[in-house]
């Protein structure tokens, strides 16, 4: 017989949701305010789980979960919600839940959960196992928004791997919120008063990038006037982010792995090995088993890095995140303007969920700021969102125009040029030259079918230029 405490302040439904159970195999027992629960397991020894409503009354049911863990830490603990809450996920299951489960949920998922969860408490109960994680520390998830069960996994998943030193590898399409998550995962760690530091790797050369991480010392190469100190030995301590990992060379690969074995390097063109320790955060938009397959990523490093991994599914996947996400939007930029922006309309939202979002949340956020930037109402309508303009061909003549094109964006220019100065004073210049940047580029890459070199070539800029603006801008 397994001994479940159920604790919700609305017994009908703690009673129907025992009923479910064999009462052969199960017995409950109910409380409905958390104030008693700490009492009940002092003096029940036999309780085999604790399934906790988060809304519970005088004591919240995250509370809860900490004094029981205080007294029984090997007690495994369900916490039900009855809304989504990515903060609340992540604190749960960092403070040693052994799920949150949100209303409504599936029967058989939750049988087959109270099943699993009192087999680990008979199982911990003879080997003593400890499942609290050491340390308490501060919810930090601002930045990720959505109620999506994709989203609450993601969140779950970082309140178990936050404070432990595992190495997690992050996939995802560009966009998708990679660094979000890597963030999240240093602020809810043991590590979180150390230095977080994010290094894109496929924005600098080969030698850059090795300087970058280990630094050098003087007179290491041409230009090196001064020592520096690189990455590893600023996040020590701390949590180093390596962004768009796929991208690193060979020879930096075996670098950085002797890092992860060892925990020690050498700055470029020194000798003296220096002791660090640095928690790894990688990301990627690449699939790296292809670049297995091609020979160039290491399959040693791979699996150094991905203890655990992380999927983010591209926005096209959970939709139902975008209205969330737009609201968040809207609070994030409406102290820039001089005009009130309360929420996105009808007709707006509906276009917006119908999209496909090859740009991910990066582009949703790009196209909320703009719609706030350019309209005039309190409501986001379709017209103000570039993305749903109608697409006016705009004709220039080459012969006559030659090097200058002046008069032609001047006649794009003026007809929102008042909108611009009522609602971004002050930013209109930058506002104004990355968008015709991120236009330029994309255009010229929509040319020649992505073909990044002639690209590069046609508008005069390095490769490393090109792949910088593509990433910064996410120009697909």
């Amino acid at each position: 017989m397994k001994n479940i405490l159920l604790v919700d302040d609305d017994k009908d439904l703690s009673v129907s949701l025992a009923n479910l159970f064999d009462t052969g195999k199960y017995k409950f027992d109910f409380l409905e305010d958390g104030l008693e629960v700490g009492e009940y397991v002092r003096d029940h020894e036999d309780v085999d789980l604790v399934m906790l409503d988060v809304n519970l009354p005088s004591l919240s049911g995250l509370d809860v979960l900490k004094q029981i863990k205080q007294i029984k830490s090997n007690l495994p603990v369900i916490i039900i919600s009855g809304f989504v809450s990515t903060e609340n996920a992540i604190e749960a299951m960092r403070e040693g839940a052994f799920e949150y489960l949100t209303k409504p949920f599936e029967i058989e998922k939750l049988i087959e959960m109270v099943n699993k969860a009192c087999g680990y408490s008979s199982e911990a109960k003879k080997m003593s196992l400890k499942i609290k994680p050491e340390g308490k520390t501060e919810s930090g998830i601002d930045e990720i928004v959505g109620n999506s069960p994709e989203i609450v996994e993601i969140a779950k998943l970082i309140g178990q791997v936050a404070t432990t030193d595992a190495s997690v590898l992050i996939f995802g399409e560009s966009g998708t919120g990679k660094e979000l998550v890597a963030r999240a995962i240093h602020r809810n760690s043991n590590r979180r008063h150390n230095a977080f530091l994010s290094v894109n790797c496929a924005a600098l050369p080969e030698t850059l990038l090795e300087s970058e991480l280990f630094g050098h010392e003087k007179g290491a190469f041409t230009g090196a006037y001064f020592k520096r100190i690189g990455k590893f030995e600023q996040a020590d301590k701390g949590t180093l982010f390596l962004d768009e990992i796929g991208d690193m060379s060979m020879l930096t690969q075996s670098k950085l792995l002797r890092v992860l074995q060892e925990k020690q390097f050498e700055r470029v063109g020194g000798n003296e090995s220096i002791n660090v320790n640095v928690r790894i955060i990688a990301a990627t938009n690449k699939s790296l088993v292809n670049c297995m397959k091609e020979g160039s990523f290491r399959v040693d490093l791979f699996y150094r890095l991905k203890v655990v991994s992380v999927y983010i599914p591209p926005l096209r996947e959970r939709r139902g995140d975008i209205p969330l996400l737009a609201d968040r939007f809207i609070e994030k930029y409406s102290g820039e303007l001089s005009h009130p922006v309360k929420k996105v309309s009808k007709k707006a939202m509906q276009m917006l969920m119908k999209y496909n979002w090859p740009g991910n949340v990066r582009e949703l956020e790009n196209n909320i700021h703009t719609a706030m930037v350019m309209t005039k109402s309190e409501s986001l309508m379709p017209e103000d969102f570039p993305l749903f303009a109608e697409n006016k061909k705009i004709d220039i003549d080459t012969d006559v125009l030659k090097e200058d094109y002046t008069e032609t964006f001047k006649k794009i220019i003026d007809p929102v040029m008042p909108k611009l100065i009522a609602s971004s004073p002050g930013q209109i210049y930058q506002f104004l030259e990355s968008a015709f940047e991120r236009a330029l580029i994309a255009s010229c890459l929509k040319h020649f079918n992505g073909n990044q070199v002639k690209t590069s070539e046609t508008l005069g800029i390095s490769r490393n230029t090109l792949r910088d603006r593509i990433s910064r801008y996410n120009i697909y």
